[in-house]
């Protein structure tokens, strides 16, 4: 069975990025979103993000609120901030196959790729 996971690494703080808010979109059809959440102490959610008869084919977003992030944790943020949001779109080809979409995030500049 497929799944959807995520893990977020603050490159600025050396640690894990825990307390960020993210939200899943379906984005190939009307943009809907699919679920919402918040990364824990070590970065990851608490469970798969999308999993079982809802992981299908097709385009997602995965939207992580970053400026939200480093303001929250102390970090002095121009307004508005050069990375408010980061939007990562991707499609799901294998529904059968686990999809992991890490994050590596600072104030000014962000990593990702398909994990495993």
């Amino acid at each position: 069975m497929g799944q959807l996971t995520t893990h977020v690494l603050d490159t600025a703080r050396g640690k894990p990025a825990d307390n960020m808010n993210w939200a899943l979109y379906r984005a190939d059809t009307e943009r809907t979103v699919l679920a919402t959440g918040c990364t824990n102490a070590d970065g990851r959610n608490a469970g798969p993000i999308l999993a079982g008869a809802d992981f299908v084919s097709g385009i997602y977003e995965l939207v992580f609120y970053v400026a939200e992030y480093f303001r929250n944790g102390g970090i002095e943020l121009p307004d508005p901030a050069f990375l408010d949001e980061v939007v990562i779109r991707f499609g799901i080809a294998e529904p059968h196959s686990h999809y992991h979409v890490p994050l590596l995030i600072s104030p000014y500049g962000y990593s990702t790729y398909r994990g495993s």
